[in-house]
């Protein structure tokens, strides 16, 4: 599969039904996640690992980083509802690609903090922190307790003070992936119907 087909794939999942807004629940679009996990995959940090998935929502990059290889895959996330949608796509993509990848699917509903299992690689795509503070710190911070490599989504406004808080949990960043993130009108104050963010997404490796 190439990373064109996988974009194809992915903008066939389902997304979120109605997304809530304290958990800042926005869907990743197909093409941005395809293009990073294609990127992933080119440097040897998808196949045949393990990958975490951090606050999946309804399992994109997590399911296309299966797609591409990954030895298993956590899918974690505190809100049941994304959980059912991401179970179902695995679903989808089984009956797609004639495959099975139920056995390297690991589902956990649950807060992030909980989240004990060591893996190689985290992909993940937190709240920026519009609604809570730092939130996506947060996310951060499980990452690096979590793997040696890690891909996190952040606010590109955010960059510099992300590059000193990694630094000082003896990380460092050795890649960005940059991105405008189209955010669709799913919120009661969205004007239009589709808006652009600049976010970056970072790989990081600890030291």
């Amino acid at each position: 599969m190439n990373k064109i087909e996988l974009a194809i794939l992915l903008s066939k999942l389902k997304t979120f039904n109605k997304s809530k807004l304290n958990e800042e629940q926005y869907a990743t679009d197909s093409q941005t996640a395809a293009d990073l996990l294609w990127h992933a995959f080119l440097l040897e940090d998808i196949k045949n690992k393990k990958i975490a998935d951090l606050g999946c929502g309804t399992g994109i990059l997590g399911l296309g980083a299966l797609v591409l290889g990954a030895e298993r895959c956590y899918f974690i996330d505190s809100d049941s509802e994304s959980l059912s949608i991401a179970k179902e796509n695995l679903k989808f993509i089984e009956k797609k690609l004639d495959i099975e990848l139920k056995d390297r699917a690991v589902f956990f509903h649950s807060d992030i903090s909980k989240f004990s299992e060591t893996v190689d690689t985290v992909i993940e795509n937190p709240p920026f922190g519009t609604k809570e503070e730092h939130a996506d710190r947060v996310f951060l911070e499980k990452a690096l307790d979590s793997a040696n490599i890690i891909y996190s989504f952040h606010k590109t406004s955010t960059l510099s003070y992300l590059s000193r808080f990694v630094k000082g949990k003896e990380g460092k960043i050795t890649h960005f992936f940059r991105y405008q993130l189209p955010l669709k009108q799913t919120m009661f104050f969205h004007r239009a119907k589709i808006k652009r963010i600049d976010v970056t997404c970072l790989r990081i490796q600890k030291l």
